[in-house]
């Protein structure tokens, strides 16, 4: 799951971005409404968090622009202000939920499973390769009845595998979509985290399902 948090309070932005990644999740900062509105358009983000008090284009413009132009992503709304008013406000342009300055980041972690988990149930069927299995809403994953665990980024990233079969996806694909921006390209990361999905999908008597294509990047699909 790829989020994108748009908070201009650094401190705090970099707090919720260290925990959510630490949660298995790619997360993605901007620091202005501008930048934010622009980055929440490219529709690679499953949730955004919003702060409303935000620099060049506060957080409400920015949600009513992004319902206006069709974008269903979920919204956390995030702020000091802790009105009835407020929320409902916040609620009536288009927000999914709300949450008030200071919370615990146990809270902030529950409200955004909560929105991925009911934004899965009604959007998302189970996902199907062969006999490998993939609840999103869920997060289960089962190959010919086995129950298989995955890490939350494991999962991340095989999710992101079967969204895409038979698709050649090259590691700068895989990295943006299952990491973040900034990612290093550099690393082996990705390599590494491929290679724990295949021990952990390739039981005995299985066929391989994720396919090394040299000098592109990695395939899913059954031979």
């Amino acid at each position: 799951m790829r989020l994108l948090v748009i908070e201009d309070e650094r401190k705090l932005a970099g707090f919720i971005r260290k925990g959510l990644q630490e949660e298995g999740y790619a997360v993605d900062v901007a620091s202005d409404g501008v930048a934010g509105l622009s980055m929440a358009l490219d529709g690679v983000h499953d949730l955004i968090l919003l702060d409303l008090q935000l620099p060049r284009k506060d957080g409400l413009t920015v949600l009513r622009e992004l319902r206006a132009k069709k974008v269903s992503t979920p919204v956390l709304l995030l702020t000091v202000r802790s009105t009835i008013e407020d929320k409902v406000e916040g609620l009536d342009s288009g927000a999914d939920d709300y949450l008030t300055k200071p919370f615990a980041f146990e809270e902030l972690v529950a409200r955004v499973r909560a929105l991925l988990r009911r934004r899965g149930e009604a959007r998302e069927p189970i996902l199907r390769i062969g006999d490998l299995f993939l609840d999103p809403a869920r997060r289960t994953v089962h190959r010919g009845g086995v129950r298989i665990d995955l890490t939350a980024r494991e999962f991340a990233l095989l999710d992101y595998f079967m969204r895409n079969p038979g698709r050649v996806l090259t590691r700068t694909m895989i990295s943006e979509h299952v990491w973040d921006y900034n990612f290093d390209p550099m690393t082996n990361v990705v390599d590494v985290y491929v290679n724990y999905l295949r021990k952990k999908l390739d039981l005995e008597d299985k066929p391989r399902l994720i396919h090394t294509v040299r000098g592109a990047g990695y395939v899913l699909k059954v031979e």
